[in-house]
């Protein structure tokens, strides 16, 4: 996956997280739940555009690594709202595989970025002892 499809998959689960957030319920629970799942649901798309503009690697995987707690954060208050029954489970099936598609994604980033500044790191010590 590229990033410009990454940067349409994750804006696209934040629009699905504000569609969700509207539909709730008037009540102040739900209101407490859904301003939650609306801050870092949407900022799972934002801080992936950052982490696209990353200046250095270590800023890429800082980046990654919010992505990361932003998706599992969300997933924890879709996970709420299901086992409470505000909303059926089956409803959110599609949005936390999606939340949890974005998670694994971001940890493989991390993973595969750290890896590279690794190889570059012992290739360049192993240039400086020849």
């Amino acid at each position: 996956m590229n990033p410009e499809e990454m940067k349409r998959r994750t804006t696209e689960y934040a629009l699905r997280v504000l569609r969700l957030v509207r539909s709730l319920p008037k009540e102040k629970g739900c209101n407490h739940i859904g301003q939650q799942l609306l801050r870092c649901g949407t900022s799972v798309a934002a801080n992936y555009r950052a982490a696209c503009r990353a200046r250095s690697r270590a800023e890429f995987v800082a980046k990654m690594g919010i992505v990361e707690e932003e998706a599992d954060e969300s997933l924890f208050w879709v996970e709420l709202l299901a086992l409470d029954g505000i909303v059926k489970e089956a409803m959110l099936k599609d949005l936390m595989r999606e939340g949890h598609e974005i998670v694994a994604i971001a940890v493989a980033s991390k993973r595969t970025a750290r890896a590279a500044a690794t190889n570059r790191q012992s290739s360049i010590v192993n240039r400086q002892s020849v």
